[in-house]
């Protein structure tokens, strides 16, 4: 485990407007874990502030915002069954299909949003390869997102693992949620020199609660990092408040 006294989520990375995105929100925490983690996340996450972490004796750690629980993360034991990864060429064509080009709910979000550059953002637009049971995209990770070694940050891995989940969990209606929960375990590093395919996939769905589950794949099908996801549609009070 590596120890840290405090986080800080910079603005460059939200996802809604004025908080952090899930993924990379997720990620800062888990990646003081060994392993496989799984975060819960409790409250929007700020910008630009210092969120203190506290470990526990069970091994699990948490994220305040001063006494606001933000975020706890947990040791986890990941069990998918990762069908294979799409060509990038299928990625690339599935991407022309992505929903929100336009009327995105979040186009700032800094993994999905289309309003964010390369340069910028991750740029991870997901569209049905045949239908809904399966996305994908393609990802060129930008040289700001690499570590020293030439190959992307885990947190920035977790964030690529966040949003193209939540496309497959909740389909094409496309309701406004919010991440709940992330297990995620980065199984290889992720080369930042080529392009990579991201693809995600459903994993049924419950009242407001929806799963999804998202893989980052090289060229030759090697399968780097993959994700479970929970995701909660907003009730309509809260979609109003937005």
């Amino acid at each position: 485990m590596t120890s840290a006294s405090s986080i800080s989520i910079p603005a460059r990375f939200n996802g809604p407007p004025g908080s952090g995105n899930g993924g990379y929100s997720c990620g800062v925490l888990a990646i003081l874990l060994e392993g496989a983690a799984r975060v819960r996340l409790f409250a929007p996450p700020p910008l630009d502030r210092a969120l203190s972490v506290s470990c526990h004796e069970d091994g699990h750690l948490e994220m305040h915002d001063d006494q606001t629980l933000i975020g706890a993360a947990y040791p986890a034991e990941l069990k998918l069954d990762v069908p294979l990864a799409p060509t990038l060429q299928q990625a690339q064509q599935a991407s022309k299909s992505y929903p929100c080009y336009e009327n995105h709910a979040y186009p700032s979000c800094y993994v999905c949003g289309p309003e964010r550059t390369r340069e910028d953002g991750l740029c991870l637009f997901p569209g049905p390869v045949n239908d809904w049971t399966l996305l994908a995209c393609p990802w060129e990770p930008s040289a700001d997102t690499l570590d020293a070694s030439g190959n992307v940050r885990p947190e920035i891995v977790w964030s690529a693992l966040d949003c193209p989940g939540y496309f497959a969990a909740v389909g094409a209606d496309l309701p406004q949620t919010l991440l709940g929960e992330l297990t995620g375990e980065i199984r290889a590093a992720v080369p930042g020199d080529r392009p990579l395919v991201v693809y995600s996939w459903p994993l049924g769905s419950e009242g407001r609660k929806a799963w999804g589950a998202t893989a980052i794949a090289n060229q030759e099908g090697e399968v780097l990092a993959v994700s479970h996801s929970l995701w909660i549609t907003l009730k309509k009070t809260d979609q109003a408040g937005q």
